[in-house]
């Protein structure tokens, strides 16, 4: 039996439960999905009725909650300039963090924030732990997993240095994580894709942020090129990265037990991309 746990973004249109049923579909060990429209401010409260349902059908999946990796809505910038436009991404992310622990979910995918060229990256960051450590005040139970970004415009979070930085002036520290995008990572400069890379590029990790707070990966394969700083996905083996770095990722035993999520253009082809990853174990 494999420590690797697979699946991919799946829809949630319908209601939350529907993510499951989908994930469940193909072949999935694991999912994200998102816990309200992520292009709107404001959603309905979940009602009992859906939490329940969204559980049972988590259940019928055969899939843990600690392997579901929801993500927040792209709307929030907890890092924002503007203090009345930060207050109000911080209102949302609260709501998002308290949806996740109505349905049972232990984590919170996010990106962490753009300073939109009007603060310093390091104002930026503080104000991005700022708002981390008013969330966790605010909230019990679910950690708040920081996504490394490609660094396109001005989103943080590209730089490892970035993500320490953050969780050096988080409070609760057992409340927060990170999620490795590979797709990011190699836009943003970290080459993985022949054995000696990948190791120089998950030392670095481990050596700046630490694998520890290691909470779940996107596995995405690139269309830019290495540095490109542009975040753009592909399927698993057809760009930029090629299949030999996911073959890296399987046989590495620091990706055990976390949801390792596709994010790839082809949705039609996600069952066969799981399959393809599996087979890549030794």
């Amino acid at each position: 039996m494999s420590n690797k746990y697979i699946g991919a973004h799946t829809s949630a249109a319908g209601g939350v439960f529907n993510a499951p049923i989908n994930a469940k579909a193909i072949g999935a060990q694991a999912f994200a999905l998102f816990t309200k429209n992520q292009r709107q401010w404001v959603a309905k409260d979940l009602d009992t009725k859906t939490i329940d349902r969204f559980k049972k059908e988590l259940e019928d999946a055969c899939i843990e909650s600690k392997h579901v990796l929801p993500h927040d809505s792209y709307l929030i910038n907890l890092g924002h300039p503007e203090l009345e436009k930060r207050e109000k991404s911080l209102n949302a992310f609260v709501d998002e963090v308290e949806r996740c622990e109505l349905l049972g979910l232990d984590r919170l995918n996010f990106h962490p924030g753009s300073f939109l060229k009007k603060i310093s990256e390091e104002e930026c960051l503080d104000a991005i732990a700022e708002s981390m450590n008013f969330t966790l005040d605010k909230t019990q139970g679910v950690s708040l997993v920081m996504e490394n970004t490609a660094g396109q415009g001005s989103n943080l979070g590209w730089k490892f240095e970035h993500l320490a930085h953050i969780i050096d002036k988080i409070e609760d520290k057992s409340r927060v994580g990170v999620c490795i995008d590979t797709c990011h990572m190699f836009t943003a400069g970290y080459d993985i894709r022949t054995k000696e890379t990948y190791d120089v590029s998950m030392a670095e990790f481990g050596n700046i942020v630490g694998f520890e707070y290691l909470m779940g990966m996107h596995l995405n394969d690139s269309k830019p090129d290495l540095g490109s700083h542009v975040d753009r996905h592909e399927s698993i083996g057809k760009g930029k990265i090629g299949l030999d770095a996911f073959r890296f990722i399987m046989n590495d035993e620091r990706m055990n037990d976390i949801p390792l999520i596709l994010e790839t253009i082809d949705d039609s082809i996600w069952k066969q991309e799981i399959e393809l990853l599996y087979s890549l174990e030794d």
